[in-house]
């Protein structure tokens, strides 16, 4: 398997990614006997529990200057910039940022800083996987009526890397419903795990609500939980009226996801993202930035 690159949004530049465990991970997801026991063990949320557990504790704060060094994290863009300041390894994984930092931008905007895929058509989505990876909507959202709502809309994938910030953001503004779990496994979302399977999205623990807003139709928003993902938090208030930008929740440790979905006819998503996901490759956003506009016949 080659190595995980994305395109660097900013200077165009294709860039390589660490990838924590990157060795594990080929050997579970490619390996007969790696596929056994991900099956028996790391799928299953007493693993994920553990580990949650660990990171929300006081042992786990020293893990946090060594993991600041490894992935050269700029504490100045969060509210506390001193390490020492955390209490524990979730305390800093999920930090705020300053509001300075992430400018909202015009049009939808990016709910995270992540790497983003983006499909026009979520009919595209099957060229970038694996041949034999079927995904469909109704097998995501469990929910036939959502499914033919948003079956020919588009659609972006937003991966949170374990060292990227892992609060949330509203991508644009509306009346926001309630959120509603669809239980599941704890699968890792790491690109070498979705390559081989984009089935994993349907099959791990997720949540989503849908944002009611003027300029883009029905926005559904779902975040996907993985291995050691300890907890998706929602920190809005269920049908309220929020503003593009605010926060809307945040995931304690591990790699998380956001998927989008947007009805047919609604938005036109930015070309730089069709583009790349094309080519083959994810591109690395921040938090406000534009994604895509108002759909214009």
């Amino acid at each position: 398997m080659e190595s995980l690159r994305y395109i660097e949004r900013k200077s165009g530049s294709l860039t390589k990614e660490f990838v924590p465990s990157e060795g594990m991970l080929r050997w579970l997801y490619n390996s007969s006997l790696g596929k056994v026991t991900l099956n028996t063990l790391v799928k299953r949320k007493m693993l994920t529990r553990l580990g949650g557990w660990y990171m929300s504790s006081r042992f786990s704060k020293k893990k946090i200057d060594k993991f600041v060094a490894q992935y050269q994290v700029d504490l100045s863009n969060f509210k506390i910039t001193d390490s020492k300041a955390y209490l524990n390894f979730n305390d800093f994984f999920f930090r705020k940022v300053r509001p300075e930092k992430r400018p909202i931008g015009n049009g939808v905007v990016s709910p995270a800083d992540c790497k983003m895929l983006a499909f026009q058509s979520i009919s595209d989505a099957s060229s970038f996987f694996v041949k034999g990876s079927e995904f469909t909507v109704e097998s995501f959202l469990k929910n036939k009526e959502l499914a033919n709502k948003y079956a020919e809309g588009s659609m972006l994938i937003a991966r949170l890397a374990p060292a990227d910030y892992h609060r949330f953001h509203f991508p644009a503004s509306g009346l926001i419903s309630e959120s509603k779990d669809i239980k599941g496994r704890y699968f890792s979302v790491s690109p070498m795990a979705l390559k081989k399977s984009l089935e994993i999205f349907c099959q791990n623990y997720r949540t989503y609500s849908t944002l009611e807003t003027k300029e883009y139709g029905d926005i559904l928003i779902s975040e996907v939980g993985a291995t050691m993902v300890g907890s998706i938090i929602q920190t809005y208030q269920d049908n309220s009226q929020v503003e593009k930008g605010d926060e809307k929740g945040y995931f304690a440790f591990g790699g998380s996801t956001l998927v989008l979905f947007f009805e047919k006819g609604t938005v036109e998503l930015a070309a730089d993202l069709l583009d790349n996901t094309r080519k083959g490759y994810e591109t690395s956003v921040f938090v406000g930035e534009n994604i895509g506009c108002k759909l214009v016949d």
